[in-house]
């Protein structure tokens, strides 16, 4: 655990900021064991604390998982931005994982596109069938 903490710094405990986020302590627990996320040891050595600052960051992974990227592409992101912890480098390497997502994207759209079509025309064909079902009946 690295320990950002600046003097007078408020530390928000796991528990409560899960609360806060929406999460499960075991997620936060298990962003930190998979190198994603920092936390700092609270005073009495027993539980985790977030700085502001490593809120922000677990707001950033947050927003990220939302956008569908992966584990394994916010370790190359954090692996990115480095021990120097420089934005710079971090940026482009996330401009182009989120370019990929945007072609996956724009593919699943193309083949949802093409589903609803085929559902469209299967369901207007059924219609036809039903009609002629009735009138056959009639």
């Amino acid at each position: 655990m690295t320990n950002v903490q600046k003097e007078g710094e408020t530390i928000v405990s796991i528990s409560d900021l899960a609360k806060e986020l929406g999460l499960t302590t075991r997620t936060l627990r298990y962003w930190e064991e998979v190198g994603i996320v920092e936390s700092v040891e609270r005073q009495d050595g027993a539980t985790r604390g977030y700085t502001p600052y490593y809120v922000r960051r677990i707001k950033f992974i947050i927003k990220l998982k939302e956008l569908g990227l992966t584990i394994k592409e916010m370790q190359d992101l954090y692996a990115a931005y480095g021990d120097a912890k420089q934005t710079e480098k971090m940026i482009p390497r996330l401009i182009e994982i989120l370019d990929q997502h945007v072609a996956k994207v724009d593919e699943k759209m193309a083949q949802l596109a093409s589903l609803r079509q085929d559902i469209v025309g299967y369901r207007q064909k059924m219609m036809k069938q039903f009609a002629l079902a009735n009138e056959r009946e009639q």
